[in-house]
C-alpha cells in the first residue's frame, strides 16, 4: 500500500495494536507516522514560503491561486487514476475538507502574514497539534487516553515557549486570522483522516480542490485582473510553485495517509515538530541563527511526539 492508493476499507481510523506487538509497545503503526512526519516536512515551510509570496503578490492571489494551481494537478491524477465519484455523504464530509485546508488556511495565514513575521507566527501555529486531536475526539470519534492527552498537552507547552523565546511577543491583531487558520485547518485535518480510511489520503486532497475548483478559480481571475499577480520576483513566484505543488498538494498525500493508518489524534502530535522545522528553515533560508536552546528545545518535543505515540 502506498502513498497513491492508500484506502483502509472497513478498519477504524484509531488502529488498533496488531497481534505480535509486545506490551507496551506503540499503538499507532510505524507506517502512519512515518507518513504524517513526511506530511509535516512538506507543511514545514509553508509560513516562510507564504511570507516571501505575500511580500510581492496579493494575498488573495497567493491564497486562491495556489489552491487553482493545485486542482489542476488534482484533476490529472484522479483522470489518470479512473477514480470514482465519491458519495453523497463524502461530498459533504469533503466539503468540510474544502473550507478547512483549501480554502479557510491559505487566505487566513496569507493575509496575517502580511503584517506578522513568519517566525513569529509560529507561536499560534503551536497550537494546531492540540487542534487536531480535539476535532479527531468531535467528529472522528476517537477516545485518546489521559496518558495522550498529558504528552500532547506538554508537547503544546514546550512549542509555546520554545516560539515564545524566540521573540514572537504579544499578540498582534493578526493573530486572530491565524488562530481562525488553525480551528478551520484542524476541522479539515479530523474530517480529511476520517474520510481518508474510505477515498484514500490522494484522492480526498484531489476531490477537495476539484470541489473548491470554481471558488479557487473566480478569486484568483479577479486578483489577476486586478493586478494582484504583477511584480512579483523569482523569489516570490519560486515560493507560490512550493505552495501549489507541495504544501496544496504532495505534503496531503502523505499527511492524509498517515491519520487514516495511524489516528487522527495521534499521528497530528507529530506536527509538533514543526515550530521547530519553521524556524529551521528560517535560518537556512533566512541566515537566521540557531544555536543549543532550540536543539534542547527540538530533542524535548520530538520526546513529547514519541510519547503521544506510545500512550493508549
Amino acid at each position: 500500500m502506498d502513498i497513491a492508493d492508500n484506502a483502509t476499507r472497513g478498519a477504524p481510523i484509531a488502529q488498533p495494536r496488531r497481534r505480535g506487538h509486545a506490551r507496551g509497545s506503540a499503538p499507532v503503526l510505524p507506517a502512519g507516522v512515518a507518513l504524517g512526519a513526511l506530511g509535516v516536512l512538506g507543511f514545514s515551510f509553508s509560513l516562510p514560503a507564504t511570507k516571501l509570496a505575500v511580500a510581492d503578490l496579493d494575498p488573495w492571489f497567493v491564497a486562491f491561486g495556489r489552491a487553482a494551481a493545485a486542482a489542476v494537478l488534482a484533476v490529472l491524477v484522479l483522470t489518470a487514476r479512473r477514480a470514482r465519484r465519491p458519495s453523497a455523504a463524502q461530498w459533504r464530509s469533503l466539503a468540510l475538507v474544502a473550507v478547512g485546508v483549501v480554502v479557510g488556511f491559505p487566505l487566513c495565514t496569507s493575509l496575517a502574514l502580511e503584517h506578522r513575521p513568519a517566525g513569529q507566527s509560529v507561536v499560534v501555529v503551536a497550537l494546531l497539534p492540540a487542534a487536531t486531536a480535539v476535532m479527531a475526539t468531535l467528529l472522528a470519534g476517537e477516545r485518546p487516553g489521559r496518558r495522550f492527552w498529558a504528552a500532547s498537552g506538554a508537547g503544546l507547552v514546550t512549542a509555546l515557549v520554545f516560539a515564545g523565546t524566540r521573540g514572537a511577543g504579544g499578540l498582534a491583531p493578526a493573530d486572530g486570522l491565524l488562530l481562525l487558520a488553525i480551528v478551520v485547518c484542524a476541522l479539515g485535518y479530523a474530517e480529511g483522516g476520517k474520510l481518508a480510511r474510505d477515498l484514500g489520503g490522494t484522492h480526498v486532497i484531489c476531490w477537495a480542490l476539484v470541489l473548491a475548483l470554481p471558488v479557487s478559480l473566480t478569486v484568483t481571475g479577479a486578483s489577476v485582473a486586478a493586478g494582484g499577480a504583477s511584480g512579483g520576483g523569482p523569489a516570490a513566484w519560486s515560493c507560490f510553485a512550493y505552495l501549489a505543488l507541495i504544501s496544496m498538494f504532495l505534503a496531503f498525500f502523505a499527511w492524509y495517509a498517515g491519520l487514516a493508518r495511524g489516528g487522527v489524534a495521534r499521528v497530528g502530535q507529530v506536527q509538533l515538530a514543526q515550530p521547530v522545522l519553521t524556524l529551521g528553515w528560517a535560518a537556512l533560508v533566512l541566515g537566521e541563527h540557531v544555536g543549543g536552546a532550540e536543539a534542547a528545545a527540538a530533542l524535548a518535543i520530538l520526546g513529547c511526539v514519541v510519547a503521544t505515540q506510545r500512550a493508549r
